[in-house]
């Protein structure tokens, strides 16, 4: 008897699952998602799932022979005149449309889908019994908070992210007593200082998210707020690649690879030299 051959699905039936999934209106007004490039009739068999399309992901996808990314971050997120070859976005697309790879973007509607995100996040570092943030509707929201297995001082806990997650040159930093006692823990995918109130409001013991500013920090915690435990951006959202490549694979029955391109833009890191003692 000769083998079934699995029917390759077209980039159209992909792009129509993950609208599904990550319904188009769930992302805010100012967003831009769904899909952005790439002939509807194309068949696909080889997807690569990217937090951030740029030059180096978009040369991995064409290496590997992929016919569609699937990227968190917009490519196109702020209106541009030209595309032209010359420039940053305009040399991407141009790559992509050259090679034939599709590109579709879940953003925050994927932040705030359950499984999103942040889901992916509380699941790397073992949280339990989570719940949003912010909470929707259906259990969709901003963030997840969750109990950690065992509770841990902080001083500890920011090992134990940092051996969970990405290594990048930023590392994993904290603020707050490294010895006060974490059981409770929020998380937020990508930046999350605009959710410090709602951390504090949660009564959370520490909240760990991206990009934490100066100012919003340090005036949270002078109000009596959680500790903070901050995350290289793309380290935080690495994980959700992991769960939306495995949702792909039972859904099409396709080959579907992450990239491990580190596209933090922080690439150098160094600790200050100890002062020596004065005599």
């Amino acid at each position: 008897m000769a083998a079934v051959t699995q029917r390759k699905p077209a980039v159209r039936e992909v792009v129509a699952a993950l609208d599904e999934r990550y319904p188009r209106e769930w992302a805010e007004q100012w967003d831009r998602v769904g899909h952005v490039l790439g002939e509807f009739d194309t068949p696909v068999d080889h997807i690569l799932c990217v937090v951030d399309c740029v030059p180096d992901t978009a040369d991995e996808a064409v290496e590997r022979g992929a016919q569609m990314i699937v990227a968190h971050h917009p490519l196109l997120l702020k209106g541009v005149s030209t595309l032209a070859p010359d420039t940053y976005k305009g040399r991407i697309v141009h790559r992509l449309i050259r090679a034939g790879v599709a590109l579709y973007v879940a953003h925050t509607n994927a932040d705030v889908a359950n499984p999103g995100v942040s889901d992916a996040l509380a699941a790397r570092l073992d949280l339990r019994d989570t719940r949003p943030l912010v909470a929707q509707e259906d259990g969709r929201g901003i963030g997840r908070i969750g109990e950690l297995p065992t509770p841990m001082p902080l001083g500890e806990l920011v090992g134990f992210v940092a051996s969970r997650l990405p290594a990048t040159a930023a590392g994993v930093r904290a603020a707050g007593d490294q010895n006060c006692p974490v059981g409770t823990l929020a998380v937020c995918g990508g930046a999350g200082d605009s959710f410090l109130g709602d951390a504090t409001r949660a009564g959370v013991d520490a909240y760990l998210c991206a990009d934490l500013r100066h100012h919003p920090a340090g005036e949270h915690l002078a109000d009596g707020g959680p500790a903070l435990i901050d995350v290289a951006h793309w380290a935080s959202e690495r994980p959700w690649l992991d769960e939306v490549a495995g949702w792909l694979r039972s859904r099409f029955s396709i080959e579907v690879t992450v990239s491990d391109v580190d596209t933090d833009p922080w690439t150098v890191h160094a600790e200050s030299p100890e002062k020596e003692s004065e005599e």
